[in-house]
């Protein structure tokens, strides 16, 4: 095994290991909002001012849940609607092992998830924008850079771009 496939084998382990709280369980009586807002390039603020702090935008984004598109902060005790502009989670950066159909995509996002692209962890397309599934109803949205990246890995096939990823093929958009 060389040293690619043993560091996405330990990004998807890290993944598969990561306890999650089961907030979709959770409906507390006590709702509201709160001035968290995640913009466009998925910076987390509060009351108008950039958390600067990851540990917490990470810890943040394990408790939040997409309910018929209204994302909210949840925890036993209470359920708080946020304003998300497009996407909670940004794809910066990703690692592939294998080749053509054989080859795994894993996609690192800007809350240090590793997501392994496959038919429930899809890649699409919107108005030529990359998206990506990455848990429950919440989605994510490749970076300019990194989707450029990684078209590299990609293929030409029936007049279009396409990536594979643990056997599912996703289009990129015509040639």
């Amino acid at each position: 095994m060389n040293q690619l496939d043993r560091l996405f084998d330990d990004l998807a382990e890290r993944q598969n290991n990561k306890k999650l709280p089961p907030v979709n369980q959770w409906h507390p009586d006590r709702t509201g909002s709160i001035d968290i807002r995640i913009d466009t390039e998925g910076a987390w603020w509060h009351e108008g001012r950039v958390i600067k702090r990851q540990g917490l935008v990470n810890v943040f984004s394990t408790v939040l849940r997409c309910d018929d598109g209204v994302h909210f902060l949840v925890t036993p005790a209470e359920k708080l609607q946020i304003v998300v502009e497009d996407v909670p989670f940004i794809g910066v950066d990703f690692e592939v092992t294998g080749t053509g159909s054989d080859q795994q995509v894993i996609v690192t996002t800007n809350v240090e998830d590793h997501i392994v692209l496959d038919s429930e962890h899809s890649l699409f397309m919107v108005k030529e924008k990359p998206y990506f599934q990455v848990r429950d109803s919440l989605t994510g949205r490749i970076n300019r850079s990194t989707f450029y990246r990684l078209v590299e890995h990609g293929v030409e096939e029936e007049g279009a771009w396409h990536i594979y990823s643990r056997g599912a093929r996703f289009n990129l958009g015509a040639v």
